[in-house]
């Protein structure tokens, strides 16, 4: 009996991760809401409550900030689709007053240029410009062309495209999130700025893999998988024709299959090998399940549909999501801010432009076969001396009464 309820329970394990890694995993238009995304922002909600952004502040120091920001972004994304708009806009803008709380300044510095560093001005105002595009606010636009002009002043006076985000640190990526922000302005006069900007960041590219260098302050070292999807997320607001030279570099040095399997995006390219750290998380060989999450969302806002969707379809299989009727959570729960960061790249929405056609695919449908192979051997190996027992006596025939 016990190995019978083993069979089944292992025959039922392999039907629901063959469903999982088939069954649509993003939406198919850009107006349309992504398979399951309220359902992880209801339960992403109710964590937030529960006190599960500062748990995250223990993990890494933009814990706090970084939940409350993907929140909010998520339900921008969403509000863009048409989806449940006013919900989305009173969410975001609830994500937005806690960002500009105490709590969510805490460990950044107000003297610093621009105040409280470029990560926390560039994705505050990132956050509040994306608000504005749901629901206008007099008040909001006023302080979101005051942020914008706060940072293009500091990018004006910097003789470096990277700005600190704490004293004597930088990243290039948070500089890329803060240049969006003033695209997404729409002011003529941060225009110059933008251009500058675009133009130092060619002149400063990482010579080994010509993407931006992950870290620019206080040494510059070499591209990461981390900081690249974030990058690849932002910049085709910026400049669509650097963004797609960009991608395509990133998605050939950091794009891998590990063991033949589903796609995943290593935290150093391809040849090269470093350590793990908060922002990466572990690196089973060598790939990064944040930076894959991420990736994601670059892969869909570059239209790259078909590694948008292995992606998603391989991390319905690998998350170990959780289904209720009202919320979904993956990793049972373990980790609110990877929902998070899962839920605001499935959001993402494609760029649409006449300069950027779709880029060419570098996944082939066929992908599953191996993982759906493996789900067939889990599912029937059970069963199978059974089966060959039976056959057995079949072909015996009869026994022959003495």
């Amino acid at each position: 009996m016990i190995r019978r309820i083993v069979a089944v329970l292992l025959s039922l394990l392999a039907v629901a991760g063959a469903v999982r890694l088939t069954a649509p995993a993003v939406a198919a238009d850009h107006d349309q809401e992504p398979p399951g995304v309220r359902r992880q922002l209801a339960f992403l909600r109710s964590a937030l409550d529960g006190g599960a952004a500062t748990d995250a502040q223990s993990l890494f120091p933009e814990g706090y900030f970084f939940l409350h920001a993907l929140y909010g972004l998520s339900w921008v994304e969403l509000g863009q689709r048409g989806v449940a708009v006013g919900e989305a806009a009173d969410e975001a803008a609830w994500a937005l007053s806690r960002l500009e709380s105490d709590e969510g300044r805490a460990v950044f510095d107000a003297g610093a240029t621009p105040a409280y560093g470029v990560f926390y001005a560039g994705w505050t105002n990132w956050l509040r410009g994306g608000l504005l595009t749901i629901r206008d606010d007099p008040a909001q636009r006023a302080l979101f062309l005051a942020g914008s002009a706060a940072l293009a002043a500091a990018f004006d006076a910097s003789p470096t495209p990277f700005l600190d985000a704490y004293p004597g640190q930088a990243w290039p990526c948070d500089s890329t999130v803060a240049i969006a922000s003033l695209r997404l302005s729409g002011d003529p006069r941060f225009t110059p700025t933008i251009s500058r900007w675009v133009s130092g960041v060619r002149d400063r590219l990482d010579p080994a893999t010509g993407l931006m260098p992950h870290t620019a302050s206080p040494a510059v070292s070499g591209a990461r998988g981390t900081s690249q999807a974030i990058i690849q997320r932002f910049l085709v607001d910026v400049d669509p024709v650097f963004a797609r030279e960009q991608y395509l570099l990133f998605r050939t040095q950091f794009l891998d299959r590990p063991l033949g399997l589903g796609p995943a995006v290593r935290e150093y390219p391809h040849g090269t090998d470093g350590p793990a750290d908060v922002d990466s998380g572990p690196l089973p060989l060598g790939i990064s399940l944040s930076t894959t999450v991420v990736a994601l969302g670059a892969a869909q806002v570059h239209g790259d549909t078909s590694l948008a969707a292995g992606f998603a379809s391989f991390g319905e299989f690998a998350g170990l999501p959780f289904d209720t009727f009202t919320t979904k959570r993956y990793a049972g729960g373990a980790v609110p801010i990877g929902d998070a960061f899962l839920a605001w790249s499935k959001t993402a929405r494609p760029w649409t432009a006449d300069t950027t056609a779709a880029p060419p695919a570098v996944i082939g449908r066929w992908w599953r076969v191996p993982l759906l192979t493996i789900l067939l051997i889990l599912g029937l190996a059970p069963w199978l001396p059974g089966i060959v027992h039976r056959v057995r006596n079949r072909a015996r025939g009869p026994m022959a009464s003495p």
